[in-house]
């Protein structure tokens, strides 16, 4: 009973001590609540990513295996997905076959033909400015939005429009539901490890500044449980009412957390990180981890307050703490350290076709790396300023101010330490793992930028296309290719094997000289290319036609008979744009009537005018007014595998967030740490130092045991990235990605240095000296 007693007073204390404790109880209750919104809002990631997945997939649509018969609630559809200045512009163009169609998630009827609905990002976006050459694309007017049921996220640009032209002929599928498409691809195992790894990196840093927090003020509480020994109050009791101030800050802070937590993600929808967005309602903590949160905080606060009261002596007339009579031992602040890259490097190797990934070790292998380097920084800081004298004044200043309390200081940028370590091996595992997310295409950015294939065969419609892509603004170049397939007459459909069969592609001369080594071009022309190397495949074309003979150039039961020229020369096939080499018959058009090709396929390979603005969206405009369902894609030199990407600007997002909270964790406790010197700094200025050298003295002391933090910090980031590539099989790439990592870590220390000045202006004004 005496015990609740004590705890009692502690948090009457924190409470009703006036005005320097209620200061400290709320700098206290502000740093336990950014630490706890955090880590709320990364118990809410699994609901929020299980919710998008599962609106993705309720609105999924995919051919089906088999032709679905027409009815009063079956649809046509089309996807018309597209891209704007980088920006992924989804959707589908929608039929319905009766009075009673389906309807999609988020949507009640199906939008009448030119008509569409679209998400609310898309329809902000078409009405601004920025949308001028989009809602070009988009010859529909606007009769509603779709509701957050059928949308991943609210950035996304989403939209179903009304066709009154559809038909499976152009290459439309009828559907009888919604959702039921192919899940996503299993993340591979070596994702699996990142993620897990990404979640340690993020999270550690706020729980060690939740730590810290609970230890502001310190000296301060220290001096006045100091006075309660004058009335009787022993070691005991003071330690456990001060257990109480910190069960009471933290309390405090718990619940200002979920407030901001709470009241934060209701303008979570307006706000985009690398094109991440995420609904309010998505954002649910999972009930397990936000019930563990909401005890380990407070009993965390308790359990740190007594640790660290055990190294502090309170007497009736004074305090002393355990410093220079004895010094930090070193041998059990580097077991973790050494321990965690031992614990990766006896787990099993883990490879991308592994089934499973056990993700217990992974997460104490690096915990024991991170933790262990704050529980190493003490002692390095300790060890590195007591050797250090002489210099300046400013420099004398706040070395000697270190070596007389190096704690809290080491506190301070414990969260900074532990964030750039973590970042280190994060950036040691991206690169190791660059090559087998990153693959090269082959494909050749410099002679063609974008792809264009038709979605449906139609000699007249692949004319058309050539034709207006070559007209479209900022374009230099169209390689327009009109391709089919032709067998040898007179085939077996009973025959066994198969028969010999090629592909006819008509282009102009140069579209062919982008195809095949020409020795000389002009319109009428014909050519058989072969592979070089390639003898089986070339064997083959020979089989199926030699100049002068026939080719059955149709693909329907009625035959239609094409005479390769007896003047065709045998040219040999070199790789175009795509990367690609096409053997076969190469043809000029006025060679080939179209009226002979009604099956014919369109591709384009476009070329364009770097120097024009938005040449791209024109190309994609053209695309979509000769048809809507046009696929337009980027050559580029890299396949980004797309699980990676998002990983990738989600752990990015996350970063911004960490880092964020440490700058204004360090700001707090550079605050906190200026308030407990107010009456020396003032002491300071009234004897004549100048205010530009206490300025000095603090950017000193805050710079020193940043730069050992990192230092440390490297260190321990290097051997756990090394560690993990280990396991992963991957050898290390770069030793030197910690560079602007470092960099990142000085550049908030400096910002919050910087910021910490005004206040420091103010604490040493002269009435700093007044007391009661």
């Amino acid at each position: 009973m005496s015990r609740l007693n004590d705890l009692t007073i502690g948090v009457r204390f924190a409470v009703t001590g006036g005005r320097e404790t209620w200061v400290r109880t709320t700098l206290t209750a502000v740093g336990v609540a950014l630490g706890v919104a955090l880590l709320l809002a990364a118990s809410a990631l699994p609901n929020a990513v299980s919710t998008q997945s599962a609106r993705g997939h309720a609105r999924t649509l995919s051919a089906p295996m088999h032709s679905v018969p027409r009815s009063d609630t079956t649809l046509l559809y089309g996807h018309a997905e597209s891209e704007y200045h980088g920006v992924a512009v989804d959707g589908y163009l929608l039929r319905p076959d009766g009075a009673h169609p389906i309807t999609p998630p988020g949507v009640r009827t199906i939008p009448a033909p030119g008509t569409m609905l679209v998400s609310p990002a898309l329809k902000d976006l078409l009405v601004s400015g920025d949308g001028k050459l989009l809602r070009e694309r988009f010859p529909y007017r606007i009769t509603g939005t779709i509701g957050d049921a059928g949308l991943s996220d609210p950035g996304e640009l989403y939209f179903y429009a009304g066709s009154s032209t559809l038909t499976t002929h152009t290459g439309a599928h009828r559907i009888a539901h919604f959702g039921g498409g192919p899940l996503s691809a299993p993340m591979s195992s070596l994702l699996v490890v990142l993620t897990i790894l990404g979640c340690v990196v993020l999270l550690a840093p706020v729980a060690i500044f939740i730590a810290t927090a609970v230890r502001f003020g310190g000296d301060s509480r220290d001096r006045r449980l100091a006075a309660l020994r004058l009335v009787g109050a022993d070691i005991r009791m003071t330690r456990r009412v001060a257990a109480g101030e910190a069960l009471a800050g933290s309390t405090l802070g718990l619940l200002l957390g979920w407030v901001f937590f709470l009241v934060g993600r209701q303008f979570i929808g307006g706000i985009q990180l690398w094109r991440m967005s995420a609904f309010p309602s998505d954002l649910s903590p999972v009930t397990p981890l936000a019930v563990l949160l909401s005890v380990a905080v407070p009993v965390s606060a308790v359990l740190v307050t007594l640790a660290a009261m055990r190294s502090v002596v309170m007497e009736p007339l004074g305090v002393t703490r355990q410093r220079v009579t004895r010094r930090r031992r070193l041998w059990w602040r580097l077991v973790m350290p050494v321990a965690g890259p031992a614990v990766l490097l006896g787990t099993g190797r883990v490879t991308g076709q592994a089934p499973a990934v056990d993700p217990y070790p992974i997460v104490i292998g690096a915990l024991l790396v991170l933790v262990g380097l704050t529980t190493l920084l003490p002692w390095v800081v300790e060890a590195v300023v007591a050797r250090i004298s002489g210099g300046p004044v400013p420099f004398q200043l706040a070395t000697r101010r270190l070596q007389l309390n190096s704690g809290s200081a080491a506190r301070a940028v414990s969260g900074i330490t532990i964030a750039v370590a973590g970042a280190v091996a994060l950036q040691m595992y991206f690169v190791g793992l660059h090559d087998d997310f990153n693959k090269t295409t082959d494909q050749d950015p410099a002679r063609a930028q974008m792809h264009i294939d038709a979605t449906y065969p139609s000699g007249e419609r692949a004319q058309q296309m050539i034709t207006a892509l070559r007209a479209t603004k900022g374009v230099e170049a169209v390689l327009g290719t009109i391709e089919t397939y032709a067998d040898k007459p007179g085939g077996d459909a009973d025959a066994a094997g198969p028969w010999p069969t090629t592909t006819i592609t008509v282009g102009d001369c140069p579209t062919l000289h982008e195809l095949a080594q020409l020795p000389s071009c002009r319109d009428g022309d014909t050519f058989v290319a072969h592979i070089k190397g390639h003898r089986k495949s070339n064997d083959w074309v020979d089989q199926t036609v030699r100049p002068g003979g026939k080719l059955n150039v149709s693909l329907d039961d009625e035959p239609v008979l094409w005479t390769l020229p007896k003047s065709s020369r045998t040219v040999v096939a070199r790789t175009d744009p795509m990367g690609e080499k096409r053997d076969g018959i190469l043809v000029t058009p006025s060679a080939i009537s179209m009226a002979q090709l009604p099956e014919a396929e369109t591709r384009a390979l476009v070329k364009i005018d770097r120097s024009v603005p938005d040449a791209s969206e024109y190309v994609r405009n053209t695309a979509a007014r000769i048809d809507p369902v046009m696929r337009v894609w980027d050559i580029t030199a890299v396949d980004r595998d797309q699980q990676y990407a998002s990983v990738e600007k989600g752990l990015l997002a996350g970063s911004v967030a960490t880092m964020a909270l440490i700058a204004a964790s360090m700001l707090i406790a550079q605050l906190e740490q200026l308030r407990e010197r107010k009456r020396l700094l003032s002491v300071l200025v009234s004897f004549g130092t100048r205010r530009p050298t206490l300025g000095w003295s603090v950017l000193w002391q805050t710079a020193l045991p940043v730069v050992i933090g990192l230092v440390l910090a490297v260190c321990g980031g290097l051997a756990l990235g090394a560690a993990l590539l280990r396991m992963v099989g991957k050898p290390v790439t770069d030793w030197w990605g910690f560079v602007p990592l470092a960099g990142t870590g000085g550049a908030v220390i400096l910002l919050v240095t910087l910021l910490s000045l005004p206040p420091l202006w103010r604490l040493m004004r002269p009435d700093g000296l007044r007391t009661e």
